[in-house]
């Protein structure tokens, strides 16, 4: 799962690319602290027209910009935050 990660960059003081650009030079790690909860989804094929938008705050939905939409293809994925 190569996007495993992608619910730290709703959620984490320091989000895994940002981990990434600081690795690459050697410069020291940013705090990888959670802040919430989180539940990512990603919509595939043509579940991509229901996406919603980041209308409440708590969703965050971030698509690819694929052009071809086809039956199992990841179209993005959408983050849900939960808060408690």
């Amino acid at each position: 799962m190569h996007n495993s990660g992608h619910w730290t960059e709703a959620v984490c003081l320091t989000d895994q690319f940002e981990q990434h650009i600081r690795a690459i030079p050697g410069w020291p790690l940013g705090d990888p602290a959670r802040l919430a909860d989180v539940v990512m989804e990603n919509p595939v094929g043509d579940e991509v027209s229901i996406v919603p938008g980041g209308i409440d705050g708590n969703t965050q939905p971030h698509l690819y910009g694929k052009t071809e939409i086809r039956p199992g293809r990841k179209m993005g994925h959408v983050n849900r935050i939960v808060r408690g």
